[in-house]
């Protein structure tokens, strides 16, 4: 396949992944991506495979970037267990959970997925539901908004530093310190590489943990302080910081994602808008159709660390396997005609749109949460939805603009107009 795009670079595959996935997987669920010699993984059985494995085959040391810029060693034998910890150090954020494996992972895991209860998320739901309806109120009377910066984001940001306790004055400054994703197009990608890129948050994170020390206060900072591991341990102080950042960092990029392409695919169809205002109890299974059909992380990413098969696949020590989770979550051979949209599928959260296994989203109920009160109240303060033709064209000729990262599908802008209710 020489003419095969790149996935990771091609503008054409950033604005639609689908029909790549859908391309690579007439090679078979496990297919060879030439541009950058990583294995593609398609199909919905063989990503539950790698996702789930549970004989340490694969590290997620690499997750966050794949295959750029590339390993800082060249693999050697049939088995680099050895060689990837000598250099697990030099891996691009190998400072943060999400590239953490085994007993490591699931112990600083455990120290988060602790603090984020279902009794603590019930509590911040009216918060939630007010911060949404004051967001509503500063765009309702315009009849129209850009949905990304002034809804999306705006919700999930202040929902995350909400429950986090960051204080209200510094929100804004942070967001804007996050900057881009971190996976941009090929060699852009540099710009976030290292142990630890979010390493200029923490001086701020560590005043906000000292103070929590000294004055503990009814916020999940203040709990993350205190924190324990499961034999009664104390993580040590850096860790922790860390365990804050990304947190902050993860809690409200994916699910503003989420928000703004479910806003879109309601846009676009005004019977389904209809539909839910009837039943607002079928929300929640739009949300989950929304994560199947187009979800706001494309790709997971492992690094076989021993010779191995995906599928029928030889894969060597060494190779990066790219988890098409976008790809698996429309494989007709388990989601019957994947490319239309039903909020009454039978295998609904059969999906991938929060990946699988010990490294499956930490944060997912919060982020259903989010964006299901963040949709519910949409939908109530509306009539009707429409996507701008001045900004994105007429129905037949949609134009949109994705961030351009090869991890994340993102939306740079939503522009809508609607009738109020």
């Amino acid at each position: 396949m020489d003419t095969e795009p790149d996935f990771y670079s091609d503008p054409q595959v950033i604005a639609d992944p689908r029909s790549y996935f859908d391309l690579k997987r007439t090679s078979g669920p496990v297919s060879f991506e030439p541009h950058h010699g990583t294995v593609m993984v398609t199909g919905y059985d063989a990503a539950l495979e790698v996702l789930t494995n549970k004989d340490h085959a694969y590290s997620s040391a690499c997750s966050v970037v794949g295959p750029i810029p590339g390993l800082p060693f060249t693999p050697s034998g049939a088995d680099i267990h050895d060689q990837l910890e000598e250099h697990r150090r030099e891996m691009p954020w190998a400072d943060h959970l999400v590239c953490f494996d085994g007993k490591k992972h699931a112990e600083h895991r455990a120290l988060l997925g602790n603090l984020l209860t279902y009794k603590r998320l019930k509590q911040n739901e009216d918060y939630l539901r007010s911060l949404a309806d004051r967001l509503i109120d500063s765009f309702i009377v315009n009849g129209r908004c850009n949905v990304v910066p002034e809804y999306a984001h705006a919700t999930t940001t202040y929902a995350i530093s909400d429950l986090m306790g960051i204080p209200m004055q510094d929100r804004a400054e942070l967001l804007e310190l996050i900057g881009a994703p971190p996976s941009q197009v090929a060699g852009d990608a540099v710009h976030k590489i290292g142990p630890d890129p979010l390493i200029f948050m923490k001086p701020r994170f560590d005043q906000y943990l000292r103070e929590r020390l000294e004055q503990p206060r009814d916020d999940l900072m203040s709990e993350l302080a205190h924190a324990t591991f499961k034999d009664g341990s104390k993580p040590d102080f850096d860790t922790v910081s860390g365990l804050a950042r990304f947190l902050f960092g993860a809690g409200q990029d994916t699910t503003s994602r989420l928000i703004a392409m479910a806003t879109l695919i309601l846009g676009g169809n005004l019977e389904l808008q209809q539909r839910l205002r009837r039943e607002p109890s079928r929300i929640p299974d739009f949300i989950e159709e929304v994560l199947r059909y187009d979800a706001p992380v494309k790709v997971a990413y492992r690094l076989a660390l021993v010779d191995t098969t995906i599928g029928a696949m030889a894969v060597p020590a060494g190779t990066i396997v790219t988890v098409c989770l976008t790809g698996a979550s429309n494989d007709p051979a388990h989601f019957p005609e994947p490319q239309r949209f039903d909020i009454d599928r039978p295998n609904l959260r059969d999906h991938m749109g929060f990946s699988r296994g010990a490294h499956g989203c930490l944060g997912a109920p919060l982020g259903r949460m989010e964006a299901r009160i963040a949709l519910e109240r949409l939908l109530a303060r509306t009539a009707e939805i429409r996507i701008s033709e001045q900004h994105h064209g007429p129905a037949e000729r949609r134009a949109y603009r994705f961030e351009p990262t090869y991890s994340f599908r993102s939306l740079s802008d939503l522009h809508i107009e609607f009738t109020p209710a």
